[in-house]
């Protein structure tokens, strides 16, 4: 999965997606800090590969994206928007393929901006990385190539503050990114990579203030490290884990944290905060919960109080753990525990 699977919509219930069983499923609470209903699939009846990109608006509409086979070993892509938890989605929608027709070139992600139009990017079959974009009176627009060249593992999008959007990757060369100019421009891509050694998959971009957003990554040297373009990275902390970080701005004791999280070496999942865009001030892993499969996807979030939550979710599994921060002082969290639908 790619995106923040975890979220809140507008209307304060949580929700959270997966793939499973050619589908994607939607798991949703009846009301805001309630019960979560039965899991349901969702975009039609239409069968999916598992794989699934998640992207929200500022409207809090869900943007869901997954390849569909197509015929052989061929794929397309298809899009979903889903407005509400408790409502049905919409069906899929395809977007075909980047390369016209083929295999599936890689895991796609996807951006909404201000005016709440999806950017879905996929990695293309000559290495680079492929965008198409819904139009501002409906519909959508052509595949464009957005250049950039062997790029490896997922892609990580963003929306800014400003509503503009943004896109890195790894590559041999450096982290890649595109920047859009404004509304409806095609993003274009850096002149120059950042010659770091990123390691593919490891990557996650997060809104940290009105200007900046903050890329995490991960090393050849195991570090999580912090990048705001204009600036130079800086190590952040050692690796939990080998996965990616999943990160959520949060208010923790009324100062503006970043809160990372990552599936440790232990099986725990690990949560190290800091102030946000105050990286040498340090972090600290403290690990939480029991020890879960090196497959489990974790993700962050913020309930209708702004409580902090974090979920997991194993792939092809009803696996489904949650924990919310205590009202008390500190990252002091409640008992993980499996959802159970009523």
């Amino acid at each position: 999965m790619n995106g923040d699977w975890l979220i809140r919509g507008r209307d304060g219930r949580l929700s959270a997606y997966a793939p499973r069983e050619e589908a994607v499923w939607c798991y949703a609470e009846h009301l805001p800090g309630g019960p979560w209903a039965a899991p349901r699939p969702v975009g039609g009846n239409q069968r999916v590969h598992p794989v699934l990109a998640v992207g929200q608006g500022a409207d809090g509409y869900a943007h869901l994206v997954s390849w569909r086979p197509t015929g052989g070993q061929e794929a397309g892509l298809v899009h979903s928007t889903h407005f509400r938890p408790q409502l049905a989605a919409l069906d899929w929608n395809p977007l075909g393929h980047p390369n016209q027709k083929g295999e599936r070139t890689g895991v796609p992600a996807v951006a909404v901006d201000a005016q709440g139009r999806a950017h879905v990017f996929v990695p293309n079959r000559g290495g680079g990385v492929s965008m198409r974009g819904q139009k501002e009176r409906g519909g959508w627009g052509p595949w464009r190539d957005l250049k950039g060249r062997e790029v490896e593992g997922e892609l990580a999008a963003v929306t800014r503050a400003s509503g503009l959007v943004e896109l890195y990757a790894a590559s041999p060369a450096g982290i890649l990114r595109w920047t859009q100019a404004g509304p409806g421009h095609i993003p274009a891509l850096d002149e120059e990579p950042l010659k770091v050694a990123a390691r593919p998959g490891t990557l996650r971009a997060l809104v940290t203030s009105e200007e900046h957003v903050t890329l995490f990554f991960t090393d050849e040297t195991d570090t999580v490290c912090a990048w705001r373009a204009g600036s130079e990275p800086v190590a952040l902390i050692t690796c939990a884990g080998p996965g990616p970080v999943s990160a959520v701005r949060c208010t923790l004791d009324d100062v503006d944290c970043t809160l990372l999280a990552q599936r440790s070496a232990s099986g725990r999942i690990a949560f190290a905060a800091y102030p946000t865009e105050q990286e040498p001030a340090g972090a600290w892993w403290a690990e939480s919960g029991p020890q879960l499969p090196a497959d489990v996807q974790v993700s962050l979030g913020e309930d209708h109080e702004g409580r902090v939550v974090a979920a997991t979710l194993q792939y092809g599994s009803e696996e489904f753990l949650m924990t919310r921060r205590k009202a008390e002082p500190g990252l002091a969290l409640e008992a993980w525990h499996r959802i159970e639908p009523q």
